[in-house]
């Protein structure tokens, strides 16, 4: 046995010595390796990291490298590293979360692009009756996606598991094993779901030999398509799912601010409040990159450093609102591990996805005399260069880097367009709710502090001149919850009495929203931040000339602790 671990470990040492000065792999992680060879060798495959720039792969070092504000790299999933997942409590079976494992001998091969020759493909809206026959083939599309065997990395159940892995923790950051990869809370939140249904889409339409087949969206931000589609609530249809919540079956309006507890309103009021709402998340609130995609994560970093706007609501609300909340966690739609298991996921992300693009068009729709920077994507190779796992339609796994989902014209798909009534819905500031800091209570804080009762502290600008290309921004720093739970709090802006304002008023300068996360009920496991932009909010409400502002930040679900408040000005 003691020659046997011998023979093992000096192979070991041979091979680990000929990769550091051998081994040139064309792209991070093509690996000609296999799994047998490394199986055979004890080495740890997760030694195996990609480069930054995209030339080799070579064994870490122990360097700091990946250590925050060490100089970063991109996040990079690889192939070997996925393994048990951390689910909540009572989790639903199945339980694993890796897509099916490669044969020992597979490829990752690099993303391509389409042909440019294809035709580009235009996804419309759910409720549009345009889009009838689409609806009818994506029915017909997870229909045959079921039928597969599961064993297939094409089928619905394979396909569901992919984003079960990216967001429980069973990816680990390769070169940093003690690290799980999160595609929440951060700047990778648009890229991968891009690629995620890019990917599902053509293997539907693989399936059905069309070709020129596009999934519906759930255009949940304009009053036409604020139900669930009709389709999703026939029983005999392979589209339903008996865990949903039955409450908000159509025609039930949507609630992009849902908390767990049905407002009192009509459908109107509802359609108004969530007017209110996708005006704040895409205008007010998202002035600059990371505002609107999430914060910087890079290799090393801790997961979950900051969520963007649209993520935060509607996308985080609207998923707890479709999920069932009589489950343990809110299964399927309202938490992460089992929310691809219900097929109105399929619709609900191309809908985020059609935001982010019109998000980079913006400035021509505002028709505004505001001094607005121009909305663009993040330039920084770190986010560029991140990448993700997925099979294609031909079975093949593939890796996709973020720049690989910029550019919807070379991946040959694009919107119809909708009508956006909430361009218009700028919030109104409540009548005798605002004041001045000196008529505004508030107690001295001292942070962190729980958060189970509403809190109103002073918070001092800095007093600089502000150009006009700087965001002020409100920073809520360390958010620690207990992952077993829903958490929603809302911060006001200036409110003399915040229980006067409705949810839509200009006082409400955003909402914390935060799905159940894996892990036991008894961790503080949700770590993460917020950031609100100020410089509409302070025009609106009147206080661009304070010294200070008043914040209350209120409870609505879960329990919750905050770090501290500060206001910082960024560019980007």
């Amino acid at each position: 046995m003691a020659g046997s671990n011998g023979t093992r470990l000096a192979l070991g040492i041979l091979l680990c010595c000929a990769l550091a000065s051998t081994v040139i792999i064309t792209r991070p992680c093509t690996y000609t390796l296999s799994r047998t060879i490394l199986a055979a060798t004890g080495l740890n495959p997760l030694l195996i990291y990609c480069a930054k720039d995209g030339s080799e792969a070579r064994l870490s070092q122990g360097d700091d490298a990946n250590e925050p504000g060490g100089g970063g790299r991109p996040i990079v999933t690889d192939v070997l590293s996925c393994g048990d997942s951390k689910l909540p409590p009572h989790a639903l079976p199945p339980f694993q979360c890796c897509p099916q494992t490669p044969a020992s001998d597979t490829r990752v091969t690099n993303f391509t692009f389409p042909d440019p020759a294809e035709p580009l493909r235009r996804r419309r809206p759910a409720h549009d009756a345009s889009a009838a026959e689409d609806m009818a083939k994506y029915e017909r599309a997870v229909a045959l996606m079921k039928a597969l065997p599961e064993s297939d990395p094409r089928s619905f159940y394979q396909q569901s598991r992919i984003h079960c892995a990216y967001c429980t923790g069973a990816y680990r950051q390769a070169g940093s094993p003690e690290l799980p990869v999160q595609i929440h809370f951060s700047w990778l939140f648009f890229p991968f779901h891009r690629a995620y249904v890019y990917f599902f889409e053509r293997v539907a339409a693989k399936l059905l030999g069309d070709p020129g087949f596009t999934v519906p969206f759930w255009s949940w931000d304009v009053p036409e398509g604020m139900r669930i589609p009709p389709a999703f609530a026939d029983e005999a249809s392979p589209l339903y799912d008996p865990i949903r919540n039955p409450r908000h079956a159509p025609p039930r309006v949507v609630d992009l601010d849902y908390s767990h507890a049905d407002k009192n309103y009509t459908d109107e009021q509802h359609i108004q409040l969530n007017l209110r709402t996708m005006y704040k998340q895409m205008i007010t609130n998202a002035p600059l990159p990371s505002l609107f995609h999430g914060q910087p994560y890079r290799a090393g970093d801790r997961q979950r450093p900051g969520v963007g706007t649209v993520e935060q609501r509607p996308h985080n609300t609207l998923h707890v609102w479709t999920g069932d909340i009589s489950q343990p966690n809110h299964e399927n739609m309202g938490t992460y591990y089992s929310a691809a298991r219900d097929p109105i996921f399929y619709l609900h992300h191309p809908n985020s996805d059609r935001l982010w693009m019109v998000w980079l068009e913006l400035d021509l729709d505002l028709d505004d005399d505001s001094d607005r920077p121009r909305h663009s994507d993040f330039t920084d190779p770190d986010w560029l260069d991140s990448s993700f796992l997925f099979y294609d339609e031909d079975a093949r796994l593939v890796r996709v880097t973020v720049r690989d989902m910029l550019d919807m014209g070379r991946l040959r798909y694009t919107y119809a367009e909708v009508d956006m009534p909430w361009l218009k819905a700028r919030p109104l500031v409540t009548p005798r709710g605002t004041g001045p800091p000196h008529r505004l209570k508030s107690v001295s804080v001292r942070f962190p502090v729980w958060l189970d009762a509403a809190v109103t502290a002073q918070v001092r600008r800095t007093g600089k001149p502000r150009s006009q290309q700087e965001e002020e921004v409100l920073v809520v720093e360390g958010i620690e919850a207990y992952s077993a739970d829903f958490v929603k709090f809302d911060v006001y802006m200036n409110a003399v009495d915040h229980e006067k304002v409705g949810p839509g008023g200009r006082e409400v300068a955003g909402s914390f929203v935060s799905l159940k996360h894996p892990g036991g009920g008894g961790e503080l496991a949700v770590q993460t931040s917020m950031r609100v932009a100020l410089n509409e909010l302070l025009q609106d409400l009147g206080a661009e000339g304070d010294d200070s502002v008043t914040v209350t930040l209120v409870p609505v679900e879960g329990r919750v602790r905050i770090g501290g408040l500060k206001i910082v000005y960024m560019t980007e």
